[in-house]
């Protein structure tokens, strides 16, 4: 996970609302077996879209704040900031190809 950061309730803000790249971010829990499906392919994509687009994942058990705050009600949530707005929304396990389809629409 070396192109993914873990983000906590107090760095939210800096890791996902600043800065100048599109930020991808993964809300998962431990517990939630489609979040370990989906999982693989977002490290994937971190990789292919490593210094083009930013990769997060949010402990929805561990960092509340942005649960409520963006209204995720099911998880794996997938949302793509720019600019520090959200500006897609993705709920449940989705195939790479539609997540790089995404992706590239952004840069």
């Amino acid at each position: 996970m070396a192109n993914i950061v873990e983000v906590t309730e107090q760095n939210f803000a800096e890791e996902v609302l600043a800065g100048d790249l599109p930020v991808f971010v993964d809300f998962w829990a431990v517990w939630c077996g489609p979040c370990r499906m989906i999982a693989p392919v977002f490290e994937e994509l971190s990789q292919e879209y490593a210094g083009k687009i930013k990769f997060v994942k949010v402990n929805v058990d561990e960092v509340t704040e942005p649960v409520g705050t963006y209204g995720i009600m099911s998880i794996p949530t997938l949302m793509l900031f720019k600019d520090g707005k959200p500006m897609e929304t993705l709920v449940g396990v989705q195939p790479a190809d539609r997540l790089r389809e995404l992706l590239d629409s952004y840069l």
